[in-house]
């Protein structure tokens, strides 16, 4: 298995994270590696918003796939942080949607947006 290939880069503004996500997100053991970084920034310094900006390239993972990246993040530190999730890529917003079904049914407060300023807004003024 070849290591994962990803970049995060982090950014604070107040109590909210922004996390950028970048590289080739061609496997399921990238998308778990990716998030596991995150919740070790978010266990170091926690914020009480995460805006994922995903401009990972590669396809989305399939609904199980979806279903077990869920549940590998229960009990990292992703509990009771609001987060915004932006995927760069239009085609793919409706797996992500999926994603958020599944997280928010492990009781995750996340959704997903097309763009990063719609975002934004949900994270300073929007309901869960």
């Amino acid at each position: 298995m070849a290591e994962p290939t990803f970049r995060i880069e982090y950014q604070r503004n107040g109590d909210t994270l922004r996390a950028r996500f970048s590289g080739d997100n061609s496997a399921l053991d990238t998308l778990v590696a990716c998030w596991m970084a995150l919740a070790e920034e978010l266990r170091r310094d926690p914020p009480a918003a995460l805006l994922v900006v995903d401009e990972m390239q590669g396809a989305a993972p399939d609904p199980d796939e979806l279903a077990q990246f869920v549940q590998s993040m229960v009990g990292l530190g992703f509990e009771g942080v609001r987060v915004a999730y932006v995927e760069a890529y239009a085609l793919q917003v409706p797996e992500a949607e999926v994603g958020e079904i599944l997280a928010r049914e492990q009781g995750f407060q996340v959704r997903v947006f097309g763009n990063e300023a719609a975002a934004a807004v949900w994270l300073r003024h929007g309901m869960a």
